[in-house]
């Protein structure tokens, strides 16, 4: 399988600081690892020997770095989180040896636990993305609403394979090993309701209805969704005035293929409400990735109010973003936009679609997707 080259630099992050590098599996942290530095020093918390040794002896990390190098400069310690107690080791190499570490986990629940070391500003935190359009040569939007972004799933000749062994290894290594829920099959329920409401407002009680699962625990499904970054929440904009907002997030999987195989979809009509759902999805991944990996602090939220009016994503207090899968934009489908407009906060209101007509509108700039994720990875999308 070929490498894409990604576009998050490891090597100029990793010269002014250790680092957690974190993101769900088949990612391609490992091989971005192996194609963008020449670590010193790797050791693998998923091999049996290195667990063992470690997790009950976690001060024989120096002497099992200094059996790789004796002077080294880089030292990548994979799946982090299976020894949390490690980082206290990190930490004293770190201050005592000026050592290096770039440590990658998969799951941030055990990294998040009351307790644990998280080496106080020692190290900085990247996040890694599914692909994005421009990682991808030749890229094929359709087959990316389908397959979505893991890149040996788009790479794939066989995509629903790989997605349908990466669904049930989810469910039996994250959630099974882990014992992270005590009932599966309840989870499962769960799982492919979440899934098929995925980038809708969060329903708990409707949810909890249709699974059969009490609204406290749908509740806690949903945040060990986000503890093992298999998905997010996306708040809602609290800041207009003129109008009352509402108060729920949203919920997205971290990728549109693997939120397609958990609900069985393996192809979707252009002009269904399926395909929108999954287009917007899109958008909000590249959003999510730029914001990531240019390291911009500002928040990514959604804006509706209690009358109906609605715009997908805004950034920051600054640019609102409304998506439409639709070919030919009319004033109709800026209505959104228009009314977050008369709230007088952001300065930017955009509308993406595959309308192919770049243009102004009502202070609109209505673009054309790749017009519009052009210049958002250019830096000139306005933030």
């Amino acid at each position: 399988m070929n490498y894409l080259s990604r576009f998050l630099d490891l090597k100029t992050l990793l010269a002014k600081k250790s680092l957690f590098l974190l993101g769900p599996r088949s990612t391609g942290k490992s091989s971005m690892i192996r194609n963008q530095l020449n670590p010193d020093v790797s050791i693998d918390l998923l091999r049996g020997d290195a667990y063992l040794l470690l997790s009950r002896e976690p001060w024989k990390l120096e002497p099992m770095v200094l059996n790789q190098s004796k002077s080294p400069n880089l030292i990548v310690i994979d799946e982090i989180q299976r020894i949390p107690e490690l980082l206290n080791e990190v930490h004293r190499l770190i201050e005592d040896k000026q050592w290096i570490f770039l440590m990658t986990g998969s799951s941030a629940k055990k990294l998040r636990q009351k307790g644990v070391n998280l080496l106080a500003g020692r190290a900085w935190e990247a996040r890694m993305c599914p692909l994005i359009m421009s990682e991808i040569p030749q890229f094929d939007l359709n087959r990316y609403l389908t397959v979505g972004g893991l890149p040996n799933v788009y790479l794939s000749e066989f995509p629903d394979e790989e997605l349908f062994a990466y669904v049930n290894t989810y469910l039996r290594e994250e959630i099974q090993s882990e014992a992270l829920v005590r009932k599966i099959p309840a989870f499962s329920r769960f799982l492919e309701l979440a899934a098929l409401t995925s980038g809708h407002v969060v329903n708990y009680s409707s949810i909890a209805s249709d699974s059969g699962v009490p609204i406290s625990t749908i509740r806690l499904y949903y945040q060990i969704l986000e503890d093992t970054l298999l998905g997010f929440f996306l708040p809602p904009w609290q800041h207009s005035v003129k109008r009352k907002p509402v108060a729920t997030p949203k919920f997205y999987f971290f990728d549109i293929g693997v939120r397609n195989a958990v609900v069985g979809r393996r192809q979707m009509e252009p002009q269904s409400a399926e395909y929108g759902d999954a287009f917007e999805h899109f958008i909000a991944m590249e959003l999510r990735a730029y914001l990531f990996y240019r390291r911009v602090r500002d928040p990514l939220t959604y804006w509706r109010t209690k009358s109906g009016n609605e715009v997908d994503f805004i950034v920051g207090d600054h640019t609102g973003i409304e998506v439409k899968s639709t070919q030919r934009v009319t004033h109709r489908h800026l209505g959104g936009l228009k009314a977050l407009s008369e709230e007088g906060i952001c300065q930017r209101l955009i509308l993406v679609s595959h309308d192919s007509l770049n243009r102004t509108e009502l202070g609109i700039d209505c673009l054309h997707w790749q017009e519009f994720l052009t210049r958002l990875w250019q830096g000139d999308a306005g933030f």
